[in-house]
């Protein structure tokens, strides 16, 4: 069955590794017959400042989400989410933070509980969140040493607080620094054979 995938690459160059990340997924995805949207963030010039008039109206029924509207309704188009990035200082590049910051806005993402629960899951439609990501750390350093925040954070935090019951999988190739092409060139069939799976 045909399904909808929002493909969303944080990376300022488009010569980059994860660029052609990206077009592996976009292309696989379209190979199986599903609709891949391509939102480069930084070719698309997204700002990532949540503005003050957005965190002032975080908490009005409805939250005032318009600047970021036209990402919104791609996002509620798609039935899955897959992000392509690389980890910077064991985080998402800043771009990517403000991608949540404002497009995972109360009323789209999630609603709050008004009596100060836990909030509530609204991106029903979002039944893959796929991750597909680099560390110029060895696997070691950002598992062991680290804790692996990136995954932490995906996993417990945005996939299990905005999408409920989310087929969740991140796939990383460490050391990026190191790596030969021969080591690139299978990660990306690694990354090809698990978006096939969709």
């Amino acid at each position: 069955m045909a399904r909808s995938f929002l493909v969303v690459l944080a990376h300022p160059l488009p010569e980059s590794y994860a660029a052609s990340v990206a077009k592996t997924v976009v292309e696989t995805l379209r190979d199986r017959g599903h609709v891949a949207d391509l939102l480069d963030l930084y070719q698309e010039d997204f700002d990532p400042r949540l503005s003050a008039a957005e965190r002032g109206a975080y908490f009005d029924a409805p939250c005032d989400t318009s600047a970021v509207d036209p990402i919104i309704a791609r996002l509620r188009a798609a039935d899955g989410l897959i992000l392509v990035f690389p980890q910077w200082w064991f985080n998402f590049p800043a771009i990517l933070k403000g991608f949540f910051d404002r497009v995972f806005a109360p009323g789209v993402a999630f609603t709050h509980d008004l009596a100060g629960g836990r909030i509530k899951p609204a991106l029903g439609n979002i039944r893959h969140l796929y991750a597909f990501t680099t560390t110029g750390s060895p696997w070691w350093m950002v598992k062991f040493y680290m804790g692996d925040p990136v995954c932490r954070l995906l996993k417990r935090g945005i996939a299990a607080f905005c999408a409920k019951d989310v087929d969740f999988r991140m796939l990383a190739l460490h050391d990026m620094d190191r790596v030969t092409e021969a080591q690139l060139t299978a990660h990306l069939d690694r990354v090809r054979a698990l978006t096939a799976r969709l």
